[in-house]
């Protein structure tokens, strides 16, 4: 195994991670400004109020894309599972 095949290998599950975790965050965001321009106009400081609306929003997401998500996951540990070949002998 040599640094090359290690370094590529971190470099796809750090892409994968961004792109895996990109939809949530953006959703997360987007509910939390939201959340927070409307507690500005109606100066409602509840915390609930922030936090709830990011957990439905988050789990609908994940219903959504949940088969999408697990399809990646699934193809790239199938990737590394036959790559070990490879990666053992140093090629």
């Amino acid at each position: 195994m040599n640094d090359t095949t290690v370094l590529n290998l971190a470099s796809q599950a750090l892409v994968l991670i961004a792109e895996l975790a990109g939809p949530v965050l953006l959703v997360s965001l987007a509910v939390g400004l939201l959340v927070a321009v409307f507690q500005a106009v109606t100066s409602i400081q509840e915390f609930t109020l922030t936090f709830l609306p990011k957990v439905v929003a988050i789990a609908i997401v994940l219903l959504i894309l949940g088969h999408w998500m697990l399809g990646i996951i699934v193809a790239y540990t199938e990737h590394l599972y036959t790559s070990i070949p490879q990666v053992i002998s140093g090629r």
